[in-house]
């Protein structure tokens, strides 16, 4: 079944497209936030670790945005190392992963 099918109840270990949108959501406005806090902030003496920062958000916006791509193609949720079921309490906490713990675990 698709994500984009509308469905009340989410099937196991699965979040509908609309939650995943509003979750994906929530995590741009928050990184956007917080570019905008880092830009505010100007040049400082730690203008290193600022430009590390911003490179940091610009990096999970990227993330976020190929999530979104993902609802859209149907593949979201699904682990892109091993292609098993993404569990659904790692994409409640970070929503725009593409890993499960075992392959991300793998790639660092």
């Amino acid at each position: 079944m698709s994500l984009d099918t509308p469905r009340t109840e989410p099937g196991p270990g699965r979040l509908t497209a609309h939650e995943a949108r509003q979750r994906l959501e929530h995590e741009r406005a928050s990184r956007l936030a917080q570019l905008r806090a880092l830009d505010e902030a100007g040049s400082t003496e730690g203008e290193q670790v600022m430009s590390a920062q911003r490179e940091t958000v610009r990096r999970v916006l990227g993330e976020i945005e190929a999530a979104f791509a993902r609802v859209q193609d149907g593949s979201y949720g699904s682990c892109r190392g091993c292609a098993k079921a993404i569990p659904v309490e790692r994409l409640e906490i970070l929503p725009y992963t593409s890993l499960c713990v075992p392959c991300q675990r793998r790639q660092v």
